[in-house]
């Protein structure tokens, strides 16, 4: 090679989020839960605990119900052209797609799951053939936990560890404030009339609070700082206070006033999670006469079990039991094309 030539390093980008079954079969389902929950940032419990909890009595119990809701997900979502699928997955190749022909030649754009496929171990092991100068990671969640993002960068560091050559990496955190994550949030909204919808629910997934509580370190409780009302230095990586920061940035842009919407957390395993739990918060709307709900659910970059099944299947039949009529929810961001710009900025600005 002549000595003058510019050798042409480029860089890559990994979007990397949750993940999804193979198939809604018992048998894929139950392979997919036992990865997800025996992750030790997912359960954050001693070792032995954790592998009696979950491979004795959550997963032979949790994988036939949850291939149910699989395949009502799977068969009864309403992807483009009538396909059908994961959601998740859906949504991830599509973004992946739509970003690389954004970028061109001048990045190479990459999607994995931290959980099942595309895995994290074949996805890499692809990229580390190709000598790239510098790696971004985007793991998919806007607001920062261990058990998710956390995760995906515990993962990778582990994997890519064992290179000979490691490049430049870059991970991008997380984005709950990003301007263009919010307004992607507003453009999704203006296809509803929020002064049809008696009151609005902002609802998260939720986390144990002990989870939350680990992220300060001087030992004290999150209840024992201001995260319902701000972001500061001691807070700014708490996933309670990310989400309600996200909430006070797209109310203040929606000119939401606060009695007319509730921050809420989903998903809930017992009584020690974030709350209020969103279930509750739907019975108690419907309760007050509320007839109909709006729900944004900003943990989500795309429409999944949670949104699709939890939210708009079960909380409706849950509203209607007590008297409400419609819950409407705000559909997450999937491929939108200011979701897709607002990833390009992202990576741009890493």
């Amino acid at each position: 090679m002549n000595s003058n030539s510019k050798i042409k390093l480029k860089t890559a980008v990994l979007l990397v989020n949750l993940g999804t079954p193979d198939s809604p079969s018992v048998r894929d389902v139950r392979s997919y839960l036992f990865e997800f929950l025996n992750d030790p940032r997912v359960i954050d419990i001693p070792a032995v605990l954790r592998f009696l909890l979950v491979n004795l009595i959550i997963v032979p119990f949790r994988a036939p119900k949850s291939a149910k809701i699989y395949q009502e997900l799977w068969v009864n979502n309403s992807l483009p052209d009538g396909k059908k699928g994961s959601p998740i997955l859906f949504y991830g190749k599509s973004v992946q797609e739509r970003l690389q022909k954004s970028f061109g030649e001048s990045f190479d754009v990459y999607l994995a799951m931290r959980y099942k496929n595309p895995s994290l171990e074949n996805v890499l092991a692809d990229m580390y053939k190709k000598n790239y100068e510098k790696i971004i990671v985007i793991p998919l969640f806007p607001q920062y936990a261990s058990a998710t993002t956390g995760s995906v960068i515990d993962k990778v560091m582990k994997i890519v560890s064992n290179w000979w050559v490691i490049p430049e990496i870059k991970f991008i955190s997380q984005y709950y404030d990003n301007e263009g994550f919010i307004n992607t949030i507003i453009e999704r909204t203006k296809k509803y009339n929020i002064e049809e919808y008696d009151h609005v629910l902002f609802s998260y997934h939720g986390l144990p609070i002990r989870q939350v509580d680990k992220v300060y370190k001087d030992n004290s409780l999150c209840e024992e700082h201001n995260c319902e009302t701000e972001i500061n230095e001691t807070n700014q990586f708490c996933y309670k206070a990310t989400c309600y920061a996200t909430t006070r940035l797209i109310t203040e842009k929606l000119n939401l006033p606060k009695e007319k919407y509730t921050v809420c957390f989903q998903s809930r395993l017992d009584k020690d999670w974030l709350e209020p739990f969103a279930d509750k918060v739907v019975i108690e709307q419907a309760k007050k006469g509320a007839k109909k709900l709006l729900v944004f659910s900003p943990a989500f970059v795309a429409d999944c079990l949670e949104t699709l099944i939890e939210i708009g299947f079960e909380y409706q039949k849950l509203f209607e039991e007590h008297g409400g009529k419609k819950v409407q929810l705000v559909e997450s961001l999937n491929d939108h094309p200011m979701w897709i710009a607002t990833l390009k900025d992202l990576v741009l600005k890493g």
